[in-house]
């Protein structure tokens, strides 16, 4: 059984982050997967992608949209990549995942003129 089979046909991921002096940070996210790897779009500037960059150690559960555990905390590597083929793959993912939704949100981000990143997680 892979470590990720808990999240497959979830809507939504919480990821717990790091501070650097140790504080973790729960956020629930849309997510997508890709074999045994988890895919986040998220803001260029945004805490989590902050703390992320600062240390690639994180946790996650999959979670309903307020954070709520759905399964067990699963310890993870993440790490930050804002290359245009990364963020191709993942606007992918999410289109598919998320469909209208998802195109909304980057179109209006787009207008917007915000920066995004695609944080990839592994599990540990």
């Amino acid at each position: 059984m892979s470590d990720l089979k808990q999240f497959e046909k979830q809507q939504y991921l919480n990821i717990e982050t790091f501070r650097k002096n140790g504080l973790g940070v729960k956020t629930p996210v849309w997510f997508a997967q890709d074999g045994q790897k988890l895919y986040i779009w998220t803001g260029a500037a945004s805490g989590k992608t902050k703390r992320v960059r600062n240390g690639g150690r994180v946790n996650i559960v999959p979670c309903q949209a307020s954070g709520t555990p759905l399964g067990e905390w699963l310890p993870a590597i993440a790490g930050v990549d804002d290359s245009a083929s990364a963020l191709e793959h993942v606007n992918a993912l999410m289109r598919g995942k998320y469909g209208f939704l998802f195109s909304l949100l980057a179109f209006i981000s787009r207008l917007r003129h915000a920066e995004y990143v695609a944080i990839q997680v592994e599990a540990a």
